[in-house]
């Protein structure tokens, strides 16, 4: 069965929620996105976004997760490949850990367009 075109991606599927699933159990920073995901998302529902809200939302809570895992990724990668402290590893992670800063403000940004007119804070 798993020789087969659909049986290979499904294969591959198992391993990609294998690991979503080792990401949720293991790692603090995908724990944390995740109760903020879950925030705004209960959110959502609770203001009745719209569908392109809703689309912006879903968009933006998966690029951060995303990053994040590939963030992950990398610093594994480094740790494996150099365990002490050296300059250039220390720049790889900053640079990943960068790019987790720029979703996450995209993120940030997107919430604010959303949610800020539904709070009337600003009249």
């Amino acid at each position: 069965m798993w020789d087969t075109f659909l049986g290979k991606r499904l294969k591959g599927c198992s391993y990609a929620i294998k690991g979503a699933w080792m990401l949720i159990k293991n790692e603090p920073s995908i724990q944390v996105q995740s109760i903020i995901a879950i925030g705004i998302i209960c959110a959502g529902f609770y203001f009745e976004i719209s569908a392109v809200e809703w689309m912006l939302q879903i968009f933006a809570i998966g690029l951060v997760m995303s990053i994040e895992g590939l963030n992950t990724s990398a610093e594994e990668i480094a740790n494996f490949v150099h365990p002490d402290y050296h300059d250039k590893i220390g720049y790889i992670k900053d640079v990943a850990a960068g790019a987790v800063f720029f979703a996450s403000i995209a993120a940030v940004a997107i919430a604010c367009i959303i949610y800020i007119p539904k709070l009337n804070i600003i009249s």
